[in-house]
């Protein structure tokens, strides 16, 4: 076997099923499940519709490029949603099934394995970023994000021979676990050290259509790209995926786009590595590409839970809003291991402590002190966790007295 494997952890949901094991919650407590990020508002009819009407295709082979009237829906909505001049939907598009399968060929991919490299990436992080810098050959540099940094990393603090050994800037905006949204300065900063030192970036931007402010969505790196006049968005990959915007997790439907000079490569992999997109799931994603008000309504039910959430929750933890993504990333009074824990088995709602998202970086992990609440459930459900959590923090306060 690889002997790369057995440096993977475990993953964060099988830690906190370790963390759990033995503890029975109150029964007459219904369970509220806020730790995976798992979109729970109802998929749209429309797309369900497009994906049962198409069933016969299930008898055609996908091909690995996809239907070019996908790759042309694809190319329509970039250019509309991040202002471009242009996108080619022949070359610089490739539908994926999810962005996670993608992040993790593509790293196998772009990664030259007979030199010495690097993955940069945020810490905390998506796990399958460092799973896959593994596989590839290649070593994680761990990127701390701090509350002192607005939880964006440091790029000014990297050194330029850390520069130098990598292949690979993983960017994930918005930031999942923190809800942090990489700015257009900071873009084309990392765009000029792509340029400087030879390496490819990647932004993770499955999270970008979950945001506030209807009159400010995040800025994308291909947006970025065109507006310094790069557009052919050289040394740059973009991924989405229709799990957030569109409720849609189970479609397993993204999209990788961007430089053409790496997007041939990837597809010649791809042809391989055989995970083509059934043709039902391609036009099911065309009609939601081609939708925006099931979007819109995502997001007032997501600003709707996070408001209510954080009045019920009267300042017992110290909530503070995300620039965007559906994850609340609050500091917590004691271990955060230990705060799950206890929530569950007094109150029985569950959470993900964020140390299991997290490396130590210089004996500091990043994310311990802190838990990630995904506003994934139900009004209703959401409500409800707020007051439980309220609850059981004020009760912790009280047994301390």
């Amino acid at each position: 076997m690889n002997p790369e494997l057995a440096r993977l952890h475990a993953y964060p949901f099988e830690k906190l099923a370790q963390l759990f094991k033995g503890i029975t919650p109150p029964a007459n407590l219904s369970p509220i499940a806020l730790s995976i990020g798992e979109p729970k508002h109802s998929s749209p009819e429309f797309v369900k519709t497009a994906l049962t009407s198409n069933l016969g295709q299930l008898a055609v082979y996908p091909t690995t490029k996809g239907i070019p009237t996908l790759r042309e829906t694809i190319a329509e909505w970039l250019i509309r949603r991040f202002k471009l001049q242009r996108m080619d939907a022949d070359t610089e598009i490739l539908p994926v099934m999810g962005t996670r399968e993608a992040l993790f060929s593509f790293t196998q991919a772009v990664i030259d394995r007979s030199k010495k490299s690097l993955v940069v990436m945020p810490d905390p992080f998506y796990q399958i970023y460092e799973g896959a810098a593994f596989l590839a050959g290649a070593e994680p540099y761990y990127l701390p994000c701090a509350s002192r940094d607005s939880f964006m990393p440091d790029y000014d603090a990297v050194p330029d021979a850390i520069w130098q050994s990598t292949q690979l800037l993983i960017v994930c905006s918005p930031g999942n676990p923190t809800g942090a949204v990489t700015t257009t300065a900071t873009w084309k900063k990392l765009i000029s050290l792509a340029d400087r030192f030879n390496f490819t970036l990647l932004a993770d931007e499955c999270y970008s259509e979950l945001y506030f402010d209807e009159t400010s969505p995040p800025v994308g790196l291909l947006q970025a790209c065109a507006e310094i006049g790069r557009h052919d968005y050289a040394r740059c990959v973009v991924f989405h995926s229709l799990s957030k915007r569109s409720n849609l997790p189970g479609l397993r439907s993204g999209f990788v786009a961007g430089d053409a000079k790496l997007i041939k490569p990837y597809l010649l992999y791809r042809t391989y590595h055989g995970a083509a997109m059934p043709v039902q799931n391609q036009l099911a994603s065309i009609a939601a590409w081609k939708d925006e008000e099931h979007v819109q309504e995502n997001r007032r039910q997501y600003r709707s839970k996070f408001a209510s959430f954080h009045t019920l929750m009267d300042n017992a933890l110290p909530l503070v809003m995300p620039d965007a993504g559906f994850y609340f990333w609050v500091s917590v009074p004691f271990p955060d291991d230990e705060f799950c824990q206890r929530l569950y088995a007094q109150s029985n709602v569950t959470v993900l402590p964020g140390r299991y998202l997290g490396r130590d970086v210089n004996e500091v992990n990043p994310g311990a002190g802190y838990v990630r609440m995904a506003l994934v459930a139900s009004q209703e459900e959401c409500a409800e966790a707020a007051i439980r959590i309220r609850d059981f923090v004020r009760s912790h306060e009280l047994n301390r007295i």
